[in-house]
């Protein structure tokens, strides 16, 4: 999973700008060693929510074109006389961390770019190098309405349960991820969904475990599981 801190990180001087970095006038994007060229701009305009950048990224299919969106603010520093290439093949690809580009977009809440993705046909179920689906990060983050964008999207209630049930490799669904962040309204909607209050996870926890004592959220989590339980 791609760390969020990233997006904005500064630098020192001109010294310090490293080759995979492209800039937005808000901050430095700085991508993964191993992303692939042709996808740096995909990756770096949805972890930045340009969703004009990301169209571009996703329209384009020269595959020498240099007229990156945003290599015209790195030029020569950056980029240097490389061709940019843009989107080929698949859009599930993944481009940073085993990160999809809708795993970005849902790990950084930039609600946009994932309804642009999901048009274009990212896939709901693509999982990262942590075994996560994009479900997985619009909890962890607590981005409700991406959250419920991604289980509304598909119309296919099989798939809404696979999602719901989806582990990753520590055994969290996506509710875990919600209750260990607190994410009172996700979990609401997850639950109302049909997400399970009593799966546990690889170290025995359930979803409510993974939240503070005393807190609304695992309240909610706790009640949920009572009334499973005396079903």
């Amino acid at each position: 999973m791609a760390v969020p801190g990233r997006r904005n990180g500064m630098i020192e001087d001109d010294e310090d700008i490293e080759e995979n970095g492209l800039f937005e006038e808000e901050g430095l994007v700085e991508l993964d060693d191993e992303t692939p060229p042709h996808l740096r701009d995909l990756a770096a305009a949805t972890q930045l929510g340009d969703l004009e950048a990301l169209r571009l990224a996703l329209e384009s299919s020269n595959s020498t074109d240099t007229s990156s969106p945003y290599k015209s603010k790195v030029e020569d520093e950056v980029l240097g006389s490389r061709p940019t290439d843009n989107l080929t093949g698949s859009i599930d690809e993944p481009v940073e961390d085993g990160d999809t580009a809708l795993h970005l977009a849902c790990l950084y809440g930039h609600l946009p770019c994932v309804q642009l993705l999901l048009e274009r046909g990212a896939s709901l179920e693509a999982k990262d190098e942590d075994g996560a689906i994009p479900l997985h990060d619009a909890c962890a983050g607590g981005f409700i309405e991406i959250a419920q964008l991604l289980l509304n999207f598909s119309n296919d209630s099989e798939i809404v349960k696979r999602m719901l049930e989806s582990v990753d490799v520590e055994g969290d669904t996506p509710l875990h991820h919600a209750g260990r962040g607190e994410h009172v309204d996700v979990i609401r909607f997850l639950l109302a969904s049909g997400a399970s209050p009593t799966n546990t996870n690889s170290y025995g926890k359930t979803p409510s475990e993974l939240a503070d004592q005393n807190t609304e959220a695992r309240r909610i989590l706790e009640a949920a599981a009572a009334a499973v339980a005396s079903e």
